[in-house]
């Protein structure tokens, strides 16, 4: 019964780290749903208890959102554009809040606990377990069908015309910011964990090659996070494990690429699909190996995307616009049927948008929610701290943030914690 559970359990996690919108119901998505169930949630529990989610560190990262929402609403009410994309983050930040309190929840009903551990297993399988789901319908046509049949229309016809793999929900380069948070994750545990994962450590290990090579294939974002944990195994093994450890987890990661290697060179070799996967995920090394410089086909677009304000208002309050300026039916300059100037980058866009007072204040955002981490648990502060590393280095590319990671941790408390971590190191 528990299995079943904690199966159910990994469902509502993936609604929450990669929702999406059901066909029936097209106007909500599994995101949205899961907060307006965290409110009920919330509201009982504070009912019952006068206990809830709302403390100190709530409050001062809700202030910090707010003053990301207020520069956004300065820019378009002065610019007079209808964009309001995080002249809203405050509502934002608590719609994902909100949901990311029921799967705490629902964690700690299922385990009778909740810990940055058992979170970060959660969210290990449930990557692990889309990419293994996306490389399937790859090569199984009922499952795509069925896959697409369930998420709204324009989902299937985007990922077939653009031939990209998708999970349930997961893909592009959103999907590739949470798999290298994941990757990160991964990392962490097997260094800071290692005496509690010893026994599933080439399963982690497994975890990290299916993600990082899959993940890869759906967003080479992906290729961000890897290299932060593998500089993260390299650097942390050395420093906080003693010979014996670091020599058994670096003879796993030696004996499972054995095994891996070779299965995707055969792969690489024999299976047309595969083939035309691996060389778009990791076509940058592809290139290096082949004509001596990084090189992929988005290159250009990227460069071309660095593009920056040319007058002192821009810089300092933006111009309003983050998508497209077809929404605005008064707007007469150059029209962008894509992003506004056509750039997809993430510094670029938050320039336009909302200039140098929003990009200052989304930044001391991300910091803010990265210190209240780091402070709360301070065990796995190195986790949090490239968290925050990587969101402004995904920002290079595209301008996605990964707040969506530190809710949940942010929904549970240092105690329940420390108190899980003392109950599995007195089993040990």
């Amino acid at each position: 019964m528990k299995y079943i559970l904690m199966f159910f359990t990994l469902i509502i996690v993936s609604f929450y780290f990669f929702p999406f919108q059901f066909r029936f119901l097209p106007l909500v998505n599994t995101k949205m749903a899961l907060a307006g169930l965290g409110l009920i949630i919330l509201g009982i529990q504070l009912a019952r208890n006068r206990n809830g989610l709302i403390d100190k560190d709530f409050f001062l990262s809700s202030i910090f959102a707010a003053f990301v929402s207020i520069a956004g609403l300065i820019s378009v009410t002065y610019n007079e554009t209808p964009d309001y994309a995080y002249a809203t983050y405050i509502i934002s930040m608590w719609v994902w809040i909100s949901a990311a309190y029921v799967v705490v929840s629902l964690i700690r009903w299922v385990h009778g606990t909740v810990s940055v551990y058992l979170l970060c297993n959660y969210l290990i399988v449930l990557s692990a377990a889309q990419c293994i789901l996306a490389l399937t319908m790859d090569f199984n046509e009922p499952v795509k069908e069925f896959i697409f049949s369930i998420q709204d229309a324009s989902v299937g016809d985007f990922f077939t015309k653009k031939a990209r793999l998708s999970g349930l929900g997961a893909g592009l380069d959103v999907a590739g910011s949470r798999f290298s948070a994941v990757l990160i994750m991964v990392s962490i545990l097997c260094v800071n964990n290692y005496q509690k994962i010893k026994p599933y450590l080439l399963l982690y290990i497994l975890a990290f090659v299916i993600i990082g090579v899959i993940g890869n294939m759906i967003g080479r974002t992906t290729t961000v996070g890897m290299i932060i944990a593998i500089a993260y195994l390299i650097i942390g093994s050395i420093v906080y494990m003693p010979g014996k450890d670091r020599n058994h987890i670096w003879l796993c990661i030696s004996s499972m690429l054995i095994i891996a290697v070779p299965i995707l060179i055969y792969g690489y070799y024999n299976i047309p699909e595969l083939y035309e996967n691996l060389r778009f995920g990791f076509e940058g090394f592809f290139s290096l190996a082949e004509e001596g410089r990084w090189e992929v086909h988005s290159n250009e677009m990227l460069k071309q995307g660095y593009i920056f304000p040319d007058n002192l208002k821009t810089w300092l309050i933006g111009d309003g616009y983050f998508g497209t300026t077809n929404i605005d039916p008064y707007y007469t300059g150059v029209s962008w049927g894509g992003f506004y100037k056509g750039s997809d980058v993430g510094y670029s866009r938050f320039l336009f948008y909302f200039g140098l007072a929003g990009l200052t204040a989304f930044s001391l955002f991300m910091m803010k929610v990265g210190q209240v981490c780091m402070k709360r648990f301070y065990n796995y502060r190195y986790m949090f701290l490239m968290f925050v590393v990587l969101n402004f280095i995904v920002w290079l590319k595209v301008s996605t943030d990964i707040f969506l990671v530190f809710a949940p941790f942010l929904c549970i408390s240092k105690e329940e914690n420390e108190a899980y971590m003392e109950r599995i190191t007195l089993k040990e």
